[in-house]
Order: C-alpha cells, then sequence, then structure tokens
C-alpha cells in the first residue's frame, strides 16, 4: 500500500508539470447558474463542496483489491446491423467507451484507446483489457460526444487519431474547447447544461446535468463543465450517462426530455463511500436514476478496464445482480454487455440478460 501511495503521489505530482489543461481561471461563462466567476460547482451538492489534497491522499491509503493483470475481452460485436427508423445499436468497447450508431449517424462517447488513463504514458492507471475495437475497425464516425475532461474519459492522443481519420464534429463541455483547439481539433461546439444541437432534420443533442467534477491536474479542478447527453432522433432516444453522483437530475432529465428508450449509467468507481459517494454512483444509485429516468432498458458501464478505486474487480457487476434480485428495479430492465458485445435496440429487447 504504501509503494502504491507513493506511486500515485508522484503521478499526481506529474500532472502538475505535464497536465495539457487549463490553469489559469476561465472567464466569460457568467450566464451559466453553476459558475462562480472563477469554477463550475454543483447546484445539487453543499456549497463549497470540494475535496482537499488532504481527502485524496486519505482516500489513497484505503484498501484496495487487488485486481487481475489482464483479461480478456468476451464479446461479439455487431457494427453492420442494418439500422431502420427508432433503432440503435451500442457496442461497449469499454470502460465508459461506446460505439453508438444510428441510422445515417455514427457517435463515439468518451473515447480512450491509450493504455493509460493519465498525463503520463508510463505511470498511471493501466488497462487491465485492451479496447474491445481496434480503432482501424472503426465505421466512419461523425459525432464525438465528451461527458468530462477526466483522463479516463478524454484521451487527446485518441482525439488526435480521430480527429485525423474522421474530422468528426467534437461536442464537448464548457471550458474544454481551448484544450482541444491546442491539439488541432477545431470543429468543436462548447456546450452548457441543456443547450441542444441539431445535427440535421432528425436528430437533437442536448447536454444535460450530471453530479460530477473536472480537472487534468490539482490546479485546475472544476475549470470546465460537466455532463451526460441525450440523443433524440425520429422514434428512438438515448441518454448516456457519464460519470455521475446520484442526485435529482434524473428525474428532471426525464421531466424535461421525456424517458430514454436506452440509458447508458455508470456502476463503478465507488468505493470508499465517504470520498466517492458524490461524484460516482454505486450499483444501486444506478438503479435508483434507472428509476428516475423511467428507461427502458439501462446498460452498466465505467467499471472493469481501469482501477480508480477501492472495490473488486467483478464487485459492481455482482452488487448489481444482488440489487436487481431484491427487486429494485421498479421497470424496464438492466443490463450489463461484454466488452465487445453490440446490444441493438429494439430488435435484442426480448433476448438480453445481466452477463
Amino acid at each position: 500500500m504504501k509503494i502504491l501511495l507513493l506511486c500515485v503521489v508522484a503521478v499526481l505530482g506529474l500532472a502538475l508539470l505535464c497536465s495539457d489543461g487549463n490553469k489559469r481561471p476561465i472567464r466569460g461563462f457568467a450566464s451559466s447558474y453553476h459558475f462562480d466567476g472563477e469554477k463550475f460547482y454543483n447546484p445539487t451538492l453543499p456549497e463549497g463542496f470540494d475535496p482537499t489534497l488532504l481527502d485524496i491522499l486519505r482516500m489513497l491509503r484505503e484498501e484496495r483489491a487487488r485486481w487481475p493483470k489482464r483479461v480478456p475481452n468476451l464479446g461479439n460485436p455487431r457494427l453492420e446491423e442494418e439500422l431502420k427508423k427508432g433503432s440503435a445499436a451500442l457496442t461497449f468497447v469499454g470502460h465508459a467507451t461506446f460505439l453508438i450508431q444510428l441510422q445515417g449517424l455514427n457517435i463515439l462517447v468518451d473515447p480512450v484507446w491509450s493504455e493509460r488513463a493519465s498525463p503520463v504514458s508510463w505511470a498511471g492507471p493501466r488497462r487491465v483489457r485492451e479496447p474491445a475495437l481496434k480503432q482501424d475497425d472503426l465505421p466512419r464516425i461523425d459525432v464525438v460526444l465528451i461527458t468530462h475532461n477526466h483522463y479516463d474519459h478524454l484521451d487527446m492522443d485518441t482525439l488526435s487519431a480521430l480527429s485525423r481519420r474522421f474530422s468528426p464534429l467534437v461536442l464537448a463541455p464548457l471550458g474544454d474547447g481551448n484544450l482541444l483547439k491546442s491539439y488541432g481539433i477545431n470543429d468543436v461546439i462548447e456546450m452548457d447544461w441543456w443547450e441542444s444541437v441539431k445535427l440535421d432534420y432528425h436528430t437533437q443533442i442536448t447536454f444535460t446535468p450530471v453530479q460530477h467534477t473536472s480537472g487534468r491536474s490539482l490546479f485546475n479542478r472544476a475549470r470546465s463543465l460537466w455532463g451526460s447527453f441525450f440523443i433524440k432522433q425520429d422514434g428512438i432516444s438515448l441518454y448516456l450517462g457519464g460519470d455521475s453522483g446520484y442526485s435529482r437530475h434524473y428525474l428532471e432529465i426525464a421531466e424535461r426530455l421525456g424517458p430514454p428508450d436506452v440509458a447508458l449509467l455508470p456502476i463503478g468507481s465507488y468505493l470508499p463511500r465517504w470520498f466517492m459517494q458524490p461524484v460516482h454512483m454505486d450499483p444501486k444509485e444506478a438503479i435508483k436514476a434507472h428509476n428516475d429516468l423511467k428507461a427502458k432498458v439501462s446498460i452498466g458501464m465505467h467499471f472493469g478496464t481501469f482501477q480508480l478505486s477501492a472495490e473488486g474487480f467483478h464487485q459492481p457487476v455482482e452488487e448489481l445482480k444482488e440489487a436487481l434480485k431484491e427487486g429494485l428495479l421498479a421497470g424496464g430492465r438492466f443490463i450489463v454487455l461484454n466488452e465487445g458485445d453490440t446490444f441493438i435496440y429494439p430488435k435484442d429487447m426480448g433476448t438480453v440478460s445481466l452477463r
């Protein structure tokens, strides 16, 4: 544990030197009700909520379960499915990365293909499984969605490669535009909560609230926004949840935009609860979020690739299974895919099950 703590502290120190984020206060977002002139904040958390460096160091001293060093992917992607109006194919690449295929549109969510979720390539959280799709196997990518700028969600090496190959439109939270453009990614729209972008006559994407935070070093925490995305296309709606603690946002999203057909909800990185609860749901809270959204089917994600917290490798899925056995699901279904599997809505609704 002492060796682990020293290694993590070293990486935190390197993050201060190597971070590619903006270290100066961000101005110009005065119209945002969740921006105080210096930082963004969560209206659903107590005023001034902000874990200190001592809190972080205390968290890092918590006992952590031992994860396997390498795990194979077992899924079978289906990327050539013919999609009709009202249908979608969602392929689980790993962690929070999904390929979303709609009629005439391909979207990547939080694409991370790097070996580590870290500011440096030789230290920090390392993959225990490869991405379930190779970048060379991707179809044309039209849009990339970034929920926030933590390294396990915003990977500049991956984004740069995607930009060179596909030149996709990138939708990102307020405050991340300068970082993206500094890497030559110029087709960027920064979004505030509840703002929408209409991609075509049939497709609208809305940036929706979550209870989380941001930062790529200790010097630029909460200097950019965080959130989730709600996609509406003729006959179908998808909610892409990013990272979040449980909050009233899910009820509000359903009230404003309607229940989604499919929701992607995080179920991992939740221990120790004294530190993680405000910003990461556990499996039972993910079920509460599903119930609030009134989703027809939710798919668990944000687990099983990078060890970012104290729980065991299998723990999120096992706890989700137990919570479902307890009857906590109010309606619909909550499933977990193997990395590489493709869920096709509504075609697979009659056959889905928890892995």
